[in-house]
């Protein structure tokens, strides 16, 4: 092919494949905009593997990067009206969204100080066993296994972040908020 419509014809041209992804991204945020999740899916299907690469330099552990990336995606979703392609492109925007979800959790798994364990009251079971004996919230408490029990009382009694839970207990942070979902919603039943 000859001429100027070589250069928008030819999809080995990078440029030109960079800007068609543009395109297809920016169009997929606008119908995420309206609430179609087959465009979060096109986004999710084109970026989500460099994404997992972004985040685990930032976070260098796989579980906190998929994290990371979930996370992103769900501010995708709820935040994409907020895109405007005038103000920078749309792979941009989404790569901002992953950065910073993976640099607050990097700062998360990074806030607790081992030094800080004097200042806290390192026994979780210290407020649980103020309650009165014949308190409904204790006995549920008390029908939640160890871990996820701690979890939830160094959270409500001590006021820890999930982020400074996982440094303390030196779990994954995916796995605390799992415990303190799971354990939230075994107290609702049980008081309920």
């Amino acid at each position: 092919m000859t001429g100027q419509g070589t250069v928008a014809t030819d999809v080995r041209n990078p440029a030109v494949v960079d800007d068609g992804r543009e395109q297809q991204l920016s169009a997929a945020l606008a119908r995420c905009a309206r609430g179609d999740r087959a465009a979060l899916q096109i986004i999710y299907d084109a970026e989500a593997p460099r994404m997992i690469g972004v985040a685990r330099r930032i976070l260098f552990r796989q579980d906190l990067a998929e994290e990371a990336v979930h996370d992103a995606f769900i501010r995708i979703w709820r935040g994409a009206a907020g895109f405007d392609p005038q103000r920078g492109s749309a792979r941009g925007w989404l790569y901002a969204v992953v950065r910073n979800r993976a640099l607050s959790i990097h700062r998360d798994e990074h806030r607790y100080d081992a030094a800080d364990e004097t200042a806290l009251d390192p026994d979780a079971e210290a407020p649980l066993l103020r309650m009165p004996e014949q308190s409904a919230l204790r006995r549920c408490l008390e029908r939640i296994e160890r871990p996820r029990r701690d979890v939830v009382v160094l959270a409500y009694a001590h006021g820890m972040s999930h982020g400074e839970l996982a440094g303390r207990l030196k779990v994954p942070l995916g796995t605390v908020k799992s415990w303190v979902r799971r354990s939230l919603f075994a107290l609702q039943e049980c008081m309920g």
